[in-house]
């Protein structure tokens, strides 16, 4: 589990591409020496194993699933990304929630400064949008931002200097893809209102006793 808090931008030193999967080498000033083999890091929001590291880069396979759901396939010799190792159990909690399973991928459409805000203006597809809610959470390239205002499958997000110079945000371009993750709660609760009865009823209204069932 991750909390949306960028820790370092890496640079890719090289990528070993297969026929539908990749062998990623990042390479990081501080990380690669806190790591050891069997980690969890997310890349670019995305979360991968560690493989193998030495004191100035790390490796991490990419299997073609996570290559087709992400724009981790679009990544080049050089190209920086943001790091964020597992949390840790006494860590503190300064995001929220991020599984580092991405959802799929948006792609920026605006790009607008306002005083020392920097407004991105991302487009969704329908089936990420209708997670994403106005004062919510939701994972950008492993960042973890506030939706300022959402309409239909576009939505906002407001990005502070200090998150603009320590992340990537600040190379994205309009037109660039990024991974999203939207809030696991939205989802679970999703799941939950559509679980069908034992009469095939899948419009179960929530109700106490419902809630109650089902460990609320």
């Amino acid at each position: 589990m991750f909390t949306g808090i960028v820790e370092e931008v890496g640079k890719v030193e090289k990528i070993q591409k297969g026929s539908r999967s990749m062998v990623l080498t990042i390479e990081a000033e501080n990380m690669p020496k806190e790591l050891k083999i069997g980690d969890s890091v997310a890349v670019n929001g995305v979360c991968l194993t560690i493989t193998s590291f030495n004191q100035r880069c790390f490796m991490v396979d990419i299997m073609p699933e996570t290559l087709n759901r992400s724009s981790l396939k679009a990544l080049k010799k050089g190209s920086q990304v943001n790091l964020e190792r597992a949390m840790m159990a006494n860590g503190r909690f300064d995001g929220h929630i991020v599984s580092g399973h991405i959802d799929g991928i948006g792609t920026i459409v605006n790009i607008k400064v306002e005083d020392n805000a920097t407004w991105y203006t991302i487009k969704s597809s329908p089936k990420i949008g209708k997670y994403i809610v106005e004062k919510g959470s939701v994972a950008i390239d492993g960042i973890s931002l506030t939706v300022a205002n959402i309409i239909e499958d576009i939505f906002r997000v407001s990005i502070i200097p200090h998150t603009q110079k320590t992340t990537i945000l600040q190379k994205k371009r309009i037109g660039d893809m990024v991974n999203i993750e939207n809030d696991c709660i939205g989802k679970y609760v999703e799941k939950l209102m559509l679980k069908k009865t034992k009469t095939g009823d899948s419009k179960k209204k929530i109700t106490h006793t419902f809630l109650s069932e089902n460990g609320f």
